[in-house]
């Protein structure tokens, strides 16, 4: 038995690896598969599957350290206590390239952690398909592909991107809920080798597909880190948030903060002068649990804020608009990023909270040359098709279309609240004495006077949120304050909700 034990030592240690692999990862500023794996899951918890599994084209492999695991380890550990699935790519065994059997334990991988209930996570760092096995690897990737399409909705997908992607690579990472980056990886729909060949060498790999231009520019990566170690910690952070599958709820902590909490501060950090922005992140701060806020797609789309956080120990997620950008104007990119977060809030439980102050959407040609109309749709379905809790306070400007869109009654709100100095309205008081009244004013004695009349008498009578209060579009007007303890009680009654849509295949999102 002792030669046997021998024999099985022996082949996992020349699928651990060895030393070369370690420093040529640290040297490129990485780390290795198995120590981001340390990193990720809880100490001592982690067990790999299929440790021994061997490409079928052995002739073409690199040295024995190719041999047993195909340059991917998979398996399961826990996160917070909890079970999780992984597959991390070893960019020291053929650049990670993926294989057919490389491919197979990926997707067993998948389809144990979507027959168990667990979140999958990808760490992703490969140079794309191999070479070697033609189209074996090509088919693997679809095969990933299918399994992603299987699992969306049903159990969270996390992909982390911590060096190259590319080629197909990337559309895994595209079809799961969630990727992160750092800023030393990179993915591109071209392989690098044409890239770099089409750019004759002008710009870096980063420049044209780095973490900052995915996070910053494309949208492609919702989290963006300084380095892999970073990157984990993120990672471990977002799953604190979400269930482990559609059928559980999110986690819940018992809260240290006191849900009848009052916050005065809420008056002096929204001004009065509808004018004057401020950073929607300290009304946020102010509501939440101990100020606590996981930001989502903190680069991308700046005019809308989304991220997840607690009330009163329960999970929610959060969509505002950011007024200190395009004065919080909704526009095409704002419009997808929210309609995203909403369909993963709705998928996994949880709650949805909306701020919203919002002036309308973005006007300009380029905005509708560029599909405003089709892309505004994507949210205006997403709010609909949620049937999580909905919630909302209107802090300021709730004007127009806009005001429709943001998780109205008629998009099946729940509790609706507004501040007094809410502006509620088709658009605001200037806008509409200037097209209502444009001769009156013209004609007037004193024209300037006669349009402050007629502005004064407008918001008295249309842009306040008692017309609204007093039509059922809102539930309540409140005093800012309040808006913590106005927030838990609705949450907290609206958790037993359950609200089903008309049976049918499946809806058509706008595209």
């Amino acid at each position: 038995m002792e030669t046997y034990i021998k024999k099985l030592h022996d082949r996992r240690a020349i699928a651990a690896g060895g030393d070369k692999e370690v420093d040529a990862q640290h040297k490129k500023g990485r780390l290795t598969a198995r120590e981001r794996i340390d990193l990720l899951f809880d100490p001592g918890t982690f067990n790999e599957i299929d440790t021994l599994v061997m490409p079928r084209y052995d002739k073409y492999m690199d040295g024995r350290a190719s041999r047993y695991g195909d340059g991917v380890i998979t398996g399961f550990g826990q996160v917070h206590g909890r079970r999780v699935f992984v597959a991390s790519q070893n960019a020291a065994v053929m650049g990670g390239s993926l294989g057919e059997m490389h491919a197979n334990k990926i997707v067993k991988a998948m389809n144990m952690a979507l027959k168990y209930g667990c979140p999958f996570i990808a760490l992703n760092d490969s140079g794309g398909a191999r070479i070697q096995e033609g189209v074996d690897s090509l088919g693997g990737y679809s095969r990933i592909f299918d399994a992603n399409c299987e699992s969306s909705g049903v159990i969270p997908q996390l992909s982390v991107i911590l060096g190259p992607c590319a080629g197909g690579a990337v559309y895994s990472p595209a079809l799961t809920d969630f990727v992160f980056m750092t800023e030393n990886s990179y993915m591109f729909i071209t392989g690098p080798e044409v890239v770099r060949a089409v750019m004759q060498e002008a710009v870096s790999f980063e420049e044209l597909g780095g973490g900052l231009i995915h996070s910053k520019e494309s949208g492609v990566s919702h989290f963006l880190s300084k380095d892999d170690a970073e990157c984990l910690g993120k990672v471990r952070e977002l799953l604190s948030y979400l269930p482990s599958n559609n059928m559980d709820d999110p986690p819940y902590l018992p809260p240290l903060d006191d849900p009848h909490r009052l916050c005065p501060e809420l008056e002096e950090i929204v001004p009065s002068d509808p004018s004057k922005p401020y950073d929607v992140r300290g009304v946020i701060a102010s509501v939440v649990d101990d100020g606590r806020f996981f930001e989502v797609h903190e680069l991308w789309a700046e005019n809308m804020v989304v991220g997840y956080a607690r009330l009163n120990g329960h999970v929610v997620g959060i969509v505002a608009n950011q007024p200190m950008v395009l004065a919080g104007t909704i526009d095409i990119k704002a419009s997808v990023k929210a309609a995203h977060f909403i369909r993963i809030c709705d998928a996994y439980n949880v709650p949805i909270v909306t701020l919203q102050d919002v002036p309308g959407f973005l006007p300009g040609t380029h905005q509708e040359y560029g599909g405003i109309i089709r892309n505004g749709a994507r949210m205006i379905y997403a709010y609909s098709e949620a049937t999580v809790p909905k919630l909302m306070i209107i802090t300021r400007k709730s004007y127009g279309g806009a005001m429709c869109v943001m998780s109205s009654k008629g998009l099946r709100g729940d509790l609706l609240y507004a501040w007094p100095n809410a502006e509620i309205a088709v658009m605001g008081a200037e806008g509409a004495v200037n097209i209502l009244f444009k001769k009156q004013v013209q004609q007037a004695e004193d024209p300037e006077a006669a349009r402050k009349t007629l502005v004064d008498d407008y918001e008295e009578n249309f842009n306040n949120p008692y017309v609204a209060a007093a039509r059922g579009l809102i539930d309540d007007v409140i005093e800012p304050r309040m808006s913590r303890r106005v927030l838990i009680e609705a949450l907290e009654l609206t958790l037993s909700k359950r609200e089903r849509h008309v049976p049918k295949k499946h809806g058509i999102s706008p595209a």
